[in-house]
């Protein structure tokens, strides 16, 4: 959640930030007026305490009556306190003042293109029809066990995803990012305190109304938890966490229904950091470079993009993602996605960091996909297909898959 007293003090700062993220501004007045009616009774709630202090031995009844008053203003305190937590939770997080404005992503910016595209001389096919993939996403099946946006992956593909997997997991501990299997399901108010109120209220959650869980829709939703108010006394804490995610894909009605690319269910490592406040633009580039370092091992051209104010996440003050060039489609997919929420998510789970004996603050906290394991086999299988319809490992997953060539079945 955003700093209290940064409403207070600087409202029009936040108002302009919430209007960047194409939010109603109204919020911060309607913050405003609730916080004053609540500081107004917190402060005479304090009065009648001191006044009960004073009260002279055997003045009972001025000491019930005043018993009576605290009670009353206290009531009234906790339903303020509420509508001020249901309000606060409405407002985002501010961007940083360089990050692009614009309305959504066709306003989102280009930083910067790397690699080549593949030159092929045939003309390549998109990942579903591939014929060496045929076999191996099985959809129809899926469909009639799960419903749609869902599907079996078999052999190879099965393979290419845990080499992805350990590709990414080897380069990320040796950056210092521990391994980790999070919970995939977490409490309400878990994810109100990681900031995540509009993926609950939106269409995207998956419920679980008889035990008042949410699936996670990725990784990062049970990470960032893991030291809820902890005060950590070394920075930064790297975690490379994998777990299967849920999105219900709402708001894509229509759009690739058949395939990988947009499911309800799918696998990801994700990149989580805890780190000081002074160097979490740094922590931010180096997840970046994490990023990028595993799409170049991969030989996958891409683009980096800064996201625009309208197009990035309701916690976020910066974001970037990775777009990745498909041939068989003609189109640039995002990949990947990398936030710094500075201390939004840390001021809600009350996660500080020692400067010194005296002194603690809230720790920064950022996110990144590794590998959103679905897309990046799309991408592969686009960019490594061949003209006889087999699709090339590559070179750095060899090993892990143990061939080099998914052959035509």
């Amino acid at each position: 959640m955003l700093n209290v007293d940064l409403l207070r003090k600087e409202p029009e700062k936040v108002k302009e930030g919430i209007r960047k993220k194409r939010l109603p501004s109204e919020l911060v007045d309607k913050f405003l007026e609730v916080d004053k009616k609540w500081r107004t009774l917190v402060s005479a709630a304090d009065s009648v305490r001191a006044d009960k202090k004073l009260l002279k031995q055997g003045d009972a009844e001025r000491g019930r009556v005043l018993k009576e008053k605290a009670r009353e203003i206290d009531a009234e305190i906790a339903v303020l306190e509420k509508e001020r937590d249901v309000i606060i939770e409405q407002i985002p997080n501010m961007p940083a003042n360089d990050v692009p404005v614009g309305k959504d992503d066709t306003e989102n910016v280009i930083v910067r293109e790397v690699g080549k595209k593949p030159d092929f001389d045939f003309e390549p096919k998109e990942y579903l029809n591939v014929p060496a993939v045929l076999p191996l996403i099985n959809t129809e099946a899926a469909t009639a066990v799960a419903g749609s946006r869902f599907s079996y992956l078999l052999g190879d593909l099965v393979l290419l995803e845990f080499a992805l997997v350990k590709l990414a997991l080897d380069k990320l501990m040796s950056h210092g990012f521990v391994p980790v299997v999070p919970p995939v399901m977490a409490k309400p108010e878990i994810m109100k305190k990681m900031g995540k109120v509009k993926f609950l209220e939106g269409d995207d959650a998956f419920y679980l109304p008889k035990d008042d869980l949410f699936l996670v829709g990725s990784s990062e939703h049970t990470i960032g938890p893991l030291h809820m108010s902890d005060t950590i006394s070394s920075l930064p804490k790297r975690y490379a966490g994998f777990s299967t995610c849920f999105r219900r894909e709402a708001g894509s009605y229509g759009k690739d229904t058949k395939g990988i690319l947009r499911v309800h269910q799918f696998d990801k490592v994700e990149m989580f950091s805890f780190c000081e406040p002074s160097k979490s633009e740094d922590e931010h580039k180096l997840i970046l470079a994490m990023q990028e370092e595993l799409m170049q091992s991969l030989g996958l051209h891409y683009r980096v993009v800064a996201v625009c104010t309208g197009d990035m996440g309701f916690g976020d003050y910066r974001q970037f993602d990775i777009e990745t060039w498909l041939p068989g489609q003609g189109k640039y997919r995002e990949t990947q996605s990398c936030s710094n929420t500075t201390d939004y998510q840390s001021r809600g789970l009350a996660i500080k960091h020692r400067k010194d004996k005296d002194d603690r603050e809230l720790v920064h906290m950022l996110n990144g996909t590794a590998f959103a394991i679905g897309r990046i086999l799309i991408a592969i299988i686009e960019n490594y297909q061949t003209k006889d319809g087999a699709v090339v490992v590559p070179e750095v997953l060899r090993a892990y898959v143990g061939k080099d060539k998914i052959q035509v079945i």
